[in-house]
């Protein structure tokens, strides 16, 4: 029971900083569901699909509500990334060996790859949110969609292998290359996000992933409620602080989970 009460604050805060900047949800999901549920790597990248699937939607409805989202620019880095993820999660993943490699001193497993992985992602989005410089910014100044598609083939690629989303990613893209303000870079994250995760999810549809739907179901209505609380409270804080409180926090967890991984790794003596 204890587990579950850590568990569902845990969801509830990652559904508060999803809805809030627009990315953060998968990074944090997938530690806790390894850590704090001892789910199987793995299969924590399919939970985490699901759960920041329907989170992503509950708050992209509200900002279809605030006509933050720019849906053209969404599209172009959804489809390709959706695409890209639905192979890796359908064809690639599955055929993955348990063992990746096998030596007289170290044995490394395909959730250790996973999570390692996945840490040097925080890390790298840590860093890179924490150099991060506001920017003025207008509506709209670049249309440069090809680049726009290749980005979006590129988080797919992310979202397919860890099952982050790739709001940590999105974002910055967004701003950089297009010039759109940080409202609608969020929110036009949180969209494709929306599209990438489910579809990612319903490539995940094999013999070789074991669903536990009650404990899925739990995670994602917490996670559900702590979107609509931030839906609520929104405009009245700061995105800056928020960004910085976001970069430090997942630093910390990215150091953690390297840590924890490489201890992990079976190593023979």
């Amino acid at each position: 029971m204890e587990i579950f009460v850590i568990g569902a604050i845990l969801f509830f805060c990652i559904g508060i900083v999803l809805s809030l900047i627009g990315s953060g949800g998968a990074i944090l999901t997938i530690p806790v569901l390894v850590y704090v549920f001892d789910v199987n790597p793995y299969w924590a990248t399919s939970y985490s699909m699901f759960i920041m699937g329907i989170s992503n939607w509950i708050a992209t409805i509200d900002n279809i509500k605030r006509q933050h989202i720019l849906y053209r620019l969404g599209l172009y880095f959804a489809v390709p990334g959706l695409i890209v993820t639905y192979i890796i999660r359908r064809f690639i993943l599955p055929v993955i060996p348990d063992i990746i490699f096998e030596n007289s001193l170290i044995i490394i497993s395909k959730g250790n790859v996973i999570m390692l992985v996945f840490s040097l992602l925080i890390l790298t989005a840590a860093i890179k949110t924490l150099k991060s410089k506001e920017i003025e910014t207008k509506l709209f100044v670049s249309r440069n969609y090809t680049k726009n598609i290749l980005q979006g083939a590129g988080i797919g690629l992310v979202t397919g292998f860890v099952g982050a989303g790739g709001g940590f990613l999105i974002v910055p893209a967004l701003i950089f290359t297009t010039g759109i303000q940080l409202t609608n870079a969020i929110a036009t994250s949180l969209f494709v996000i929306s599209i990438t995760t489910t579809l990612g999810f319903l490539g995940d549809f094999n013999s070789s992933v074991e669903i536990n739907w009650k404990l899925l179901f739990f995670c994602t209505v917490c996670s559900a409620l702590g979107v609509i609380t931030a839906n609520s409270i929104k405009d009245k804080l700061s995105n800056k602080g928020l960004k910085f409180f976001f970069g430090y926090f997942i630093l910390a967890l990215g150091i953690l989970v390297f840590i924890i991984e490489i201890n992990k790794l079976e190593i023979k003596i």
